[in-house]
């Protein structure tokens, strides 16, 4: 399993309004780069008088592959340790930010020695967590930053470098249509830093790199669910008849994407780019309805993750930030055996 440090900034939404250029366009904004004082490892007094530690996992939700695929990941983890403990506490709703804080709250409350959390909103999530740390308990962030203080407000990020993911994902767009045409971006949700940060990666590389693609929508969001997706994509569809690209940033919006330009009748006609992965998704791309999706290894961020905290907790120095990876799967790919892999992620070893 490779697993290599990542020294990108910590972001914050607010950087990712950017500047417009005369012809329209937005002008690329700078890729992350190392921020001077933040540090390349973090390291904690272990915990002692226990022979079990006692984790906590919280994700953003609990429906989703990518989240089975992590819960997937952190079992792996806890099967291979000595002394471990997991707990997977999910919200019912994926967004929902006070289900989250109290998820957080009760974990401090239940005694946990160490929480791996992944915020569904990087402002909000700083006090519960803070308030963790403040009562001797670890932390690492899964999957999407949060804004605090690497080696104070947590131990360590683990989660894919969501900005090259973004960039990825509209090379691959904008190499299908030839450097030119009509596009459109749907977000995802505000406060979800993880999707910000892919959106910006799309919007820069179409700039930097396609300067004859027109972005023609890339202010709508499509919410945390398919089902709101779906609605704002039947929108966008019906205001853009003319598009020939679509990038969305995760599961629930793609799937909602996919579902409107299947309802509209323009399913394979319209060369679309995704995040992640789901059956539905897999059988769409085989169908030549979706030319491309970002994937990520959740069950790497899980795994990675609770090793990490654990080590943490015993101690030990951990990467301040870890990047788990992503690769581009194709309908040209789709077969070959690392990207069967992360497509359709080995859940059922672990999680039923």
């Amino acid at each position: 399993m490779r697993i290599q440090t990542w020294l990108g900034p910590l972001l914050l939404p607010a950087a990712f309004v950017g500047c417009w250029r005369e012809d329209g366009r937005q002008a690329p904004s700078a890729p992350p780069a190392p921020a001077a004082s933040a540090p390349a490892v973090c390291r904690r007094p272990p915990v002692g008088g226990t022979d079990v530690l006692r984790i906590t996992v919280i994700p953003m939700g609990s429906t989703h592959e990518f989240w089975k695929s992590i819960h997937a990941g952190a079992v792996k983890a806890e099967r291979e340790l000595r002394g471990v403990q997991i707990d997977w506490s999910a919200p019912m709703k994926e967004g929902d930010r006070e289900a989250q804080i109290n998820l957080v709250e009760n974990a401090i409350n239940s005694g946990a020695h160490g929480i791996a959390l992944a915020p569904s909103d990087n402002v909000a999530l700083v006090r519960p967590v803070r308030e963790a740390v403040k009562a001797g308990i670890g932390v690492v962030i899964l999957d999407s930053e949060l804004s605090g203080r690497p080696c104070e407000d947590y131990g360590s990020l683990v989660a894919t470098d969501s900005y090259v993911g973004g960039r990825k994902g509209g090379r691959r767009l904008g190499e299908l249509l030839g450097g030119r045409g009509d596009v459109l971006l749907l977000r995802c949700q505000q406060g979800f830093l993880s999707t910000t940060l892919r959106e910006q990666g799309f919007l820069d590389v179409m700039a930097a790199e396609f300067p004859g693609i027109r972005i023609v929508s890339s202010d709508q969001y499509g919410g945390a669910t398919a089902e709101s997706a779906f609605a704002k994509a039947e929108n966008l569809l019906n205001r853009f008849p003319d598009l020939e690209g679509i990038f969305c940033p995760n599961e629930s919006t793609t799937f909602g994407m996919l579902r409107a330009l299947q309802a509209s009748g323009r399913a394979g006609r319209v060369r679309f780019v995704g995040f992640d992965s789901s059956t539905k998704l897999i059988e769409a791309m085989s169908r030549g309805e979706l030319h491309g999706l970002v994937l990520q290894d959740p069950i790497n961020i899980g795994y990675t993750g609770v090793k990490t905290l654990v080590a943490y907790l015993r101690g030990e120095e951990v990467p301040a930030r870890i990047d788990t990876g992503s690769e581009v799967a194709t309908p040209e790919n789709m077969n070959e055996p690392r990207i069967r892999e992360l497509l359709s992620p080995p859940i059922e070893q672990y999680i039923r």
